[in-house]
């Protein structure tokens, strides 16, 4: 496999689906290169193609969608459960035997080791099944009527109508499907359009799509989101906006909307998860874990750790050890065997890094790595800064690669202001041993972000729980179980306990005509 890996094939996405059509783009295109340099000189590496879409094409896909929602009449919407489970087993299929193409294509366009990029397509397809498995067991639970004073119910959920999803670059596959799935299968229709970068694995996965599900059920468009995005919510057609980005692209978006009352928003934003090591934290184990955490994929993770609170007792031997663990890292290709660190996929990143190691210079700051800071074409070796203060431009902002803040602190409470004061809560990782200090400060950290690690890196797995942050972080929660319920909204059929509407009940349920009345339930 690695030789494959080794050689670019360029190949143009010359389609788009919409309305359960793949319809072949003849306007202006956008060129695909990888930050990856296959020359001895450096030079880009060309990967493709794919179509600059245009304001027509965005109408259209809503207006597909819309009408295969039909004011939720549509045959997606009112289909049985075990039809629509059926249609997404069926994409699951056909998705696993793209694997090696869409492994491939993440290594390319984003950098993306190979181990990991492995790991989210199975993680992926994992999910699907998950959620598959889900959604059985909460159509299992629902399918009975309670009587409660007199009134017979059944109660259900149900599809909330036109989504539009909007996937990250960095888990270009992952993370947009945590939103495409479950939006999906609930019964929704829905609109993607992939991000800047990671776009040309879905090419793969198109005709998939357009086999498996209902036309105009999933309409996916490529091109700039602005172009797109922004006339889309402008028809007022969308019910959800399901969008893993940035904050600022958000409330632009949804200040489009004519009815903003009736959009509903799932969104996950930016964050700035600190690590929190107290004195009497295992030193190596914290900087294991801060290295994985602040450092895996070169930061570019919305649950990386992007500062670090050190206890001043122990800020010498934990900034040495992790300095030196940094330094050890190794810089390669994505296919390289025990890689760590890869080239960076957005071309500007490299400067960007840059001006936040010089403004946090400029006011007193040091890079104590050997290695920090040093320069190519496509990366920058991560910097660790310290001491790091509130006036430097690296504590505020969301650096989202490969540079890591120390600050300094006397005592718990200076992080947890810090954190209270903070635009952002997603994650925190505290590490220590004396529950005395540990017990209040979790339940301090728990009420200023959704989750607290004990003892290693803040992550979003497993995908069983609950994903989401306050404040700028997220609206909403994604997980497995919880996903389905951002999706969908909870409705029932009542009537009143007497014999002549217990007839009709019994008569819809023998009949089987109504997909929501009925108690059959998939295992």
């Amino acid at each position: 496999m690695s030789e494959k890996i080794n050689e670019a094939h360029p190949f143009s996405l010359e389609y788009y689906l919409i309305d359960g059509e793949l319809k072949h783009w003849e306007g202006s295109f956008s060129d695909v290169f990888s930050s990856i340099s296959t020359t001895e000189k450096y030079a880009p590496t060309y990967l493709g193609k794919v179509p600059d879409l245009s304001k027509t094409q965005a109408i259209e896909a809503v207006e597909a969608a819309d009408k295969a929602y039909n004011n939720g009449h549509g045959e997606w919407p009112t289909m049985k459960v075990s039809d629509r489970i059926k249609c997404v087993e069926n994409f699951v299929t056909a998705m696993k035997t793209t694997r090696e193409e869409v492994v491939k294509t993440l290594m390319w366009e984003i950098g993306k080791s190979l181990p990991d990029s492995e790991k989210e397509f199975d993680r992926t397809v994992e999910y699907i099944y998950e959620t598959i498995k889900s959604y059985k067991e909460l159509n299992a639970r629902n399918a009975h009527f309670s009587n409660v004073q007199g009134i017979n119910a059944m109660i259900r959920r149900s599809p909330l109508g036109v989504v539009l999803c909007l996937g990250p670059y960095n888990y270009p596959l992952n993370e947009t499907f945590t939103l495409l799935i479950p939006a999906l299968i609930m019964g929704n229709t829905v609109i993607f359009k992939p991000a800047k970068h990671g776009v040309l694995l879905h090419a793969p996965l198109l005709k998939a799509f357009q086999q498996c599900f209902p036309k105009g059920v999933i309409n996916i468009l490529f091109g700039r989101g602005r172009e797109l995005a922004s006339p889309i919510m402008e028809t007022g057609l969308v019910a959800v906006l399901s969008l893993i980005g940035n904050s600022k692209s958000a409330v632009a978006l949804q200040d489009l909307h004519p009815n903003k009352n009736r959009l509903r928003l799932i969104l996950g934003l930016e964050a700035k998860n600190p690590a929190i090591i107290l004195p009497d934290a295992n030193i190596d184990l914290a900087v294991s874990e801060c290295i994985s955490g602040s450092l895996s994929f070169n930061g570019q993770r919305c649950t990386a750790l992007k500062v670090l609170y050190v206890h001043e007792d122990i800020e010498a031997e934990f900034n040495q050890k992790f300095a030196e663990k940094v330094d050890a890292l190794k810089f390669g290709n994505p296919w390289e065997k025990d890689v760590f660190l890869t080239p960076l996929p957005e071309k500007e990143k490299p400067a960007y890094i840059q001006s936040l190691i010089d403004d946090a210079l400029k006011y007193g700051a040091q890079v104590i790595n050997k290695k920090g800071g040093e320069t190519t074409e496509n990366f920058i070796f991560p910097a660790v800064l310290f001491p790091v203060t509130k006036d430097m431009r690296v504590y505020h902002e969301e650096q989202f690669g490969p540079v890591v803040p120390i600050v300094t602190f006397k005592d718990i409470s200076e992080p947890i202001n810090d954190m209270a004061a903070s635009n952002y809560g997603q994650q925190v990782s505290l590490f220590g041993k004396d529950i005395t200090t540990i017990a209040p400060s979790i339940d301090a950290l728990i009420n200023l972000v959704c989750r607290v690690n004990l003892n290693s890196s803040c992550q979003r797995g497993p995908d069983v729980f609950p994903f989401t942050g306050r404040k700028d972080s997220a609206v909403g929660t994604l997980s497995i179980h919880d996903a389905l319920r951002s999706f969908s909204i909870r409705t029932f059929v009542a009537s009143k306990d007497n014999e002549y509407n217990n007839e009709i009940l019994q008569q819809l349920l023998d009949s089987k005509k109504c997909n929501f009345i009925n108690t059959d339930y998939i295992l």
